[in-house]
């Protein structure tokens, strides 16, 4: 129907770079990838093994999802992102992470004496850029920038999981501004908005990596801890309550704002994330009652 002429234009007509690789990782041939917006000539890596173009960890990972292909023979597909690092000897390559889908199917015939198979790679950068902000908008609270309600039940579940399963443990703190309401009253909306987002703030660089800090509706936060107990997390509570003190003094409070709250921990018996979090508020309403370290009276603003 077509001659071999015609059958290599239509090869390299196709958009997206078909690779041909072997079991051992060998890149065997490509095809296709005429779409310059996205592309670059790739005909140097025939030959070449991907030992021989990315560094170890990379490749390694390839070369499993080619196994995987091969040992299903059924349509295997990864989404993946290739950095300028992950490649050998690149300089002045992108500096941000390219992502890709790929497509890897066995096929009934070997290559050059081993199994092989088709990898066809899509850039789908944009529409990964895209997913991820709109996943960012559904988990973030839009005025703190820390994580919403939903992401932070949802976090909490996982790590009840855990906890199940491991017995690690996972320390869980409410708190809430004293006087919030004379704050928005006194000063107005905006500068509660502000008190917020310095909260915030404190929050972003006081907590540890793991930590998981959440605006939990109102002035009201939580901050999950794992792998901590409540006596280890004490010291990360009055540290992150002393940064909101000053965090919060220096856009205008004397004194900084202060914070009352509740700490607990997942136990054994707990059969839901409801029930730690009842615990953990239950305790701030215990403080706020007893009077401790709620302000006498509200600071005056300082002018600037």
């Amino acid at each position: 129907m077509f001659s071999e002429d015609q059958l290599a234009d239509i090869l390299a007509a196709l958009p997206d770079p078909a690779f041909i690789l072997t079991r051992s990782g060998c890149y065997a041939a490509i095809f296709g990838g005429s779409d310059l917006r996205y592309y670059h000539d790739g005909s140097g890596l025939v030959g070449k093994s991907l030992q021989d173009v990315l560094h170890a960890e990379k490749a390694m990972w390839f070369a499993k999802e080619i196994e995987k292909a091969l040992s299903s023979h059924q349509l295997h597909i990864v989404e993946y992102g290739l950095a300028g690092s992950d490649v050998k000897g690149l300089e002045g390559g992108p500096s941000n992470v390219i992502w890709f889908e790929g497509r890897v199917q066995a096929l009934n015939f070997q290559v050059r004496g081993e199994d092989a198979v088709l990898w066809v790679a899509s850039n789908i950068t944009e529409r990964h850029e895209l997913e991820t902000q709109l996943r960012s908008l559904s988990e973030r609270d839009p005025l703190t920038n820390l994580f919403n309600r939903r992401k932070l039940l949802a976090m909490l579940e996982d790590q009840h999981e855990l906890f199940n399963r491991y017995k690690i443990p996972t320390a869980v703190f409410i708190f809430d501004i004293n006087d919030f309401k004379k704050i928005n009253d006194q000063f107005g909306h905006l500068m509660g908005d502000q008190a917020l987002q310095a909260i915030a703030q404190s929050c972003i660089a006081e907590l540890r990596a793991p930590d998981m800090a959440a605006r939990f509706g109102g002035d009201e936060f939580v901050i999950v801890m794992p792998h901590t107990d409540q006596n280890q997390a004490l010291s990360i509570i009055e540290r992150l309550s002393a940064s909101i003190e000053k965090t919060t003094a220096a856009i205008g409070f004397a004194n900084g704002i202060r914070i009352s709250g509740g700490l607990s921990e997942i136990f054994s018996g707990d059969t839901s994330v409801d029930e730690v979090l009842h615990r953990a508020d239950e305790k701030l309403y215990q403080e706020k009652e007893a009077g401790r370290r709620r302000m006498s009276e509200l600071p005056p603003l300082e002018k600037t």
